[in-house]
């Protein structure tokens, strides 16, 4: 009877693309204990080119171990698992030479795939991580374990000692017991995985902020103020040391490129452009105070307070408008981003909108949200498609 591994991988960018690396390791089904481990980063490439990368090292990793064996591999990667057991297309350029040569190691009849949620995939991913560490520092991922090394083409180690394995397991307790693991939401299921979580910046002041001043997508496109650009400096340094953000997307608007530059800047990450993020196309209101309009405009700003349906004056855009091209550009994220912490850099009414649709309220709870210059909102995910709010228009930050 064939001998049984189970091969767990997985791989991260930060920025996607960005400095990449993956993480592998090659377990015993019966004990659990690791095998082999292998990890390197691979420089600039997406997180998927590095989840396949991941798999590649595993498999060869298992290959070194026992040509015959039967293989199980275990990731959190819908998309290398669907490809490889062959339900989806593979239409990439990149991923189809990388699909091929993971193909080509064993015999297809000796190879099984699983998705598993983030949760259960720690080890891989804290390899992954070690070695994007690694690559900062101008290194590559080193084992912890000083013994020699498996022989091929990766970087692969023995198995770890019992001890270290030992303190492996006292600190994912020990992160349980504080919170680390991903609670139950509502009524379904306990084991949801970890849920992609949208933490939404608004930009920092402007000249127009203090003013009350409508700034839409279809103005002067301010830049921050001193001020702004005081608030992006604290917001970035508070981020950086909660060490939680794993991408950057902002608004194409400039207040919100400068804020998500100063963020990223510390974080060492590189700045997305998604232009859905956008803030509302005030059409002739941009630029006037809320009394301006009302005097200007009065039964055009009354239709616009009664229905999301009505749009400001001069071909500006509605707020159910907003709402399909904000939901458009979470989809696309949530996609692009499953699993992972990823600050949005944005403005009032996306912000808004992202908290009005995971809540399912009316439409016009955007009318009774407040959010401050430089504020943060956070919005879990879930993969049953349900979603938590967890956080509104903090501002200890800036305090």
């Amino acid at each position: 009877m064939a001998r049984e591994l189970i091969v767990e991988a997985d791989g991260g960018s930060r920025g996607n693309p960005g400095p990449a690396g993956y993480g592998a390791v090659v377990l015993d089904p019966a004990s659990g204990e690791a095998l082999a481990e292998a990890a390197e980063f691979i420089g600039t490439a997406t997180n998927n080119v590095a989840e396949y990368k991941g798999l590649l090292a595993g498999l060869r990793a298992a290959k070194a171990l026992d040509p015959e064996a039967a293989v199980h591999v275990r990731m959190d990667s819908k998309l290398v698992v669907e490809q490889m057991s062959g339900r989806w297309k593979i239409k990439h350029p990149d991923m189809k030479p990388l699909a091929a040569e993971a193909a080509s190691i064993f015999p297809s009849a000796q190879v099984t795939y699983e998705w598993i949620p983030r949760s259960r995939n720690k080890h891989a991913d804290r390899l992954a991580n070690e070695a994007m560490d690694a690559g900062k520092r101008g290194k590559q991922w080193e084992p912890r374990d000083s013994r020699a090394a498996l022989a091929g083409p990766v970087d692969a180690a023995p198995a770890r000692s019992a001890a270290a394995r030992a303190a492996d397991a006292a600190a994912e307790a020990a992160e349980t017991a504080t919170g680390g693991a991903t609670p139950p939401i509502g009524w379904g299921s306990p084991d949801l995985g970890v849920p992609a979580t949208f933490v939404l910046l608004r930009h920092g002041e402007t000249a127009l902020t203090p003013q009350k001043r409508f700034s839409g997508s279809g103005g002067t496109d301010p830049e921050l103020s001193d001020a702004g650009r005081r608030q992006a400096e604290a917001t970035a340094a508070a981020l950086a040391a909660r060490g939680t953000i794993q991408a950057v997307v902002s608004s194409p608007l400039r207040r919100c490129q400068e804020t998500a530059g100063a963020v990223a800047a510390r974080l060492g990450l590189d700045v997305r452009v998604e232009d859905g993020l956008r803030e509302t196309d005030f059409g002739a209101w941009e630029g006037l105070t809320f009394a301006e309009v009302r005097e200007r405009y009065p039964d055009d700003l009354d239709a616009w307070l009664g229905s999301t349906k009505a749009a400001p004056t001069g071909g500006g855009e509605s707020f159910a408008t907003v709402a399909r091209r904000v939901a458009v550009a979470r989809d696309k994220l949530l996609s692009r981003y499953a699993g992972k912490t990823v600050l949005l850099v944005t403005h009032v009414t996306p912000i808004k909108t992202l908290v009005r649709l995971a809540l399912g309220a009316p439409p016009e709870s955007l009318f009774r949200m407040e959010l401050s210059a430089a504020s943060l909102t956070a919005v879990a995910y879930y993969a049953d498609g349900n979603a938590s709010l967890r956080l509104l228009n903090d501002t200890s930050h800036l305090r």
